[in-house]
């Protein structure tokens, strides 16, 4: 069983917030496990796939931005590239401005797992949404903008 279904006879005993709260958690699971076993993916956790997935989306990075993007500490941020340099996915290289600072970069490895994931978690979610009806394929495409939007203001 991958995740709890909301109930959706009780929508009005149970807020909008807690469902989706209740929800997005084990979707998120579920979505990384069957991704991760259907390519064989390592056992990356969510924090390393964010840092990999910012790096990815920019050349080079100083460690304070990337902690500040990320919206983590910086003690937090340090354990987690030394964790992702030891496994050869983040490479540290000197700083074009500045010849005492470095700057962060996903290591051709980690550009590699995440395009692999990035096509295996497709695939894996194209082939679920197929197994829904035709209504329900239609419902989550319209709420996708709505968690879009959801999504900015939660960053702000």
């Amino acid at each position: 069983m991958d995740a709890p279904v909301a109930r959706t006879e009780s929508t009005s005993a149970v807020s909008v917030e807690a469902q989706l709260s209740a929800l997005l958690g084990p979707l998120r699971r579920a979505v990384l496990r069957r991704t991760r076993a259907a390519e064989g993916l390592p056992d990356l956790p969510e924090a390393q796939i964010e840092l990999l997935r910012l790096l990815v989306g920019t050349e080079k990075m100083p460690p304070s931005l990337a902690a500040t993007e990320l919206k983590v500490a910086q003690s937090t941020i340090s354990n987690l590239i030394r964790t992702m340099t030891a496994a050869g996915l983040v490479e540290r290289v000197p700083s074009s401005t500045d010849g005492r600072a470095a700057v962060l970069v996903a290591s051709p490895t980690a550009r590699e797992l995440l395009a692999r994931y990035d096509r295996a978690s497709a695939a894996m979610l194209r082939e679920s949404l197929a197994k829904l009806p035709a209504a329900e394929r239609r419902r989550l495409e319209s709420a996708l903008p709505a968690l879009q939007q959801l999504l900015v203001v939660l960053s702000e």
